[in-house]
């Protein structure tokens, strides 16, 4: 990682800016119906009990919803959170990643896509839009390789997930919301650690 993305890092804190609240009974039981482990993003959110429904029925139909493969949207959702530095999302969704068919090999390359030979062509132009979101601008050459590989209901879900999931590291970081314990640390941080010991 270089110097510049280091100092944009997200402040780390002791303390979330807002309790962690215990979920509505509706959610809590939809969330165990899905086998999905209660984490602090939907404790947060449940400040707002509304706002936590509309969240997971959009996530969720992100997740189970969309006609490109799982795997995909699972590696583009890394490519936010290393790209955001979100060390939550990154946790998460090293996961369902896992779950969804992503080999270890192909997480380890993930910041090197762009000449990896772990990644087909489609899924080198995933991550160019993903990068350009990120970045704030999708460029008319980036739009045309995407378009080389995907029609337009995959353009949509593509972009759709990519643009949701550099939300979450804002809300993350703004509501200071902590990462559960016991998952693995992003190979960018965890790199970052190597070199400050």
């Amino acid at each position: 990682m270089d110097g510049s993305a280091e100092s944009s890092r997200p402040a780390n804190s002791s303390h979330t800016a807002i309790p962690l609240a215990p979920l509505p009974d509706s959610v809590a039981a939809r969330v165990r119906e899905a086998g999905a482990p209660g984490v602090n993003l939907y404790r947060a959110l449940g400040n707002a009990p509304r706002l936590l429904e509309a969240w997971i029925d959009f996530a969720w139909a992100l997740r189970e919803h969309c006609d490109t493969p799982r795997r995909l949207r699972e590696l583009v959702i890394l490519r936010t959170a290393q790209l955001m530095l979100s060390q939550y999302e990154w946790n998460q969704h090293r996961l369902m990643a896992a779950e969804a068919g992503v080999d270890e090999h192909q997480v380890a390359e993930l910041t090197m896509w762009r000449t990896s030979p772990a990644f087909t062509d489609a899924e080198r132009a995933a991550f160019a839009l993903t990068d350009a979101l990120v970045d704030g601008h999708v460029p008319d050459e980036v739009n045309a390789i995407v378009e080389e590989h995907f029609d337009p209901q995959a353009r949509v879900e593509l972009t759709i997930t990519a643009a949701f999931y550099c939300a979450v590291p804002r809300l993350l970081d703004a509501l200071r919301v902590p990462v559960e314990e016991s998952t693995p640390a992003p190979a960018d941080q965890e790199d970052s650690k190597d070199n400050e010991n």
